[in-house]
Parts: C-alpha cells; structure tokens; sequence
C-alpha cells in the first residue's frame, strides 16, 4: 500500500478537485473559449458540487466505478469537512467530495488511462 492510499477522503478531494479543474480548463480552451466571464460560466457545468453529483450518481447507475474506486468515493463522501457547501446543500456537497476524492486516488497513483476513461464519461454527460 502506497502512502496515498492512507490519506483522507479530504485530502484525496483537494488534490482531485486541482486536477479535474485543469482538465476542464484545458477542455474550455481547447474548445476556443477564451472570454474570463464565459469560460467561467462553462467551467461551473463541471466544477459546481450539483454537476460533480449528478455526474457521480450517472457513474453509480452505470456501475462505472470499480469497487475500488468506490471505496475511495465513500471515503471522500463520508469525510468530515470543516468548509461549508457554497450554493448547494450539505449532501450534495458531500458528494462532490467523494466525486472529487476518486479523481485524486486516480492521479496519485498516475492511473492515466482510467483517470482519461472517467474524464470521458464526464464529457459524454454535460452539455455545454
């Protein structure tokens, strides 16, 4: 066992949360988006904690996510955080968390295929 696999679901989701922020950045820009006010307007289809729950909750329905992968979700969804859900409801935030949490164990253990594979259903299921 490598040491990412023993932090908590908070800190898998703050590293998950950087990562998947620069895929969505790359997306918008690669989509020529360039305006401050549009790129954020685009980027919240994504990064809001209802987009990363829903997207989560489609993943679940799917049976996407190995067991794995779930054990890390549930890690980062059961995590007491100290920081308050902005414009969404304790639940959803929590959520998001464990959405989060799943991308971060992808990158720290440079699981590049599958994180690719979880970006791509992200893509499948948000209109832009």
């Amino acid at each position: 066992m490598n040491k990412s696999e023993l932090l908590n679901g908070i800190a898998l989701a703050y590293i998950g949360d950087a990562v998947y922020e620069v895929f969505v950045r790359d997306y918008l820009l690669a989509k020529g988006i360039t305006k401050p006010a549009e790129l954020q307007k685009k980027a919240t289809k994504f990064v809001s904690a209802k987009a990363q729950a829903a997207i989560i909750a489609q993943m679940l329905e799917a049976d996407f996510l190995t067991e794995d992968e779930l054990i890390y979700f549930k890690r980062g969804r059961n995590a007491h955080s100290k920081t308050t859900a902005k414009n969404t409801d304790v639940v959803t935030y929590r959520i998001s968390t464990g959405f989060e949490a799943v991308v971060g164990i992808l990158h720290l253990r440079k699981e590049e295929m599958r994180l690719q594979e979880f970006w791509d259903f992200c893509l499948e299921k948000i209109e832009l």
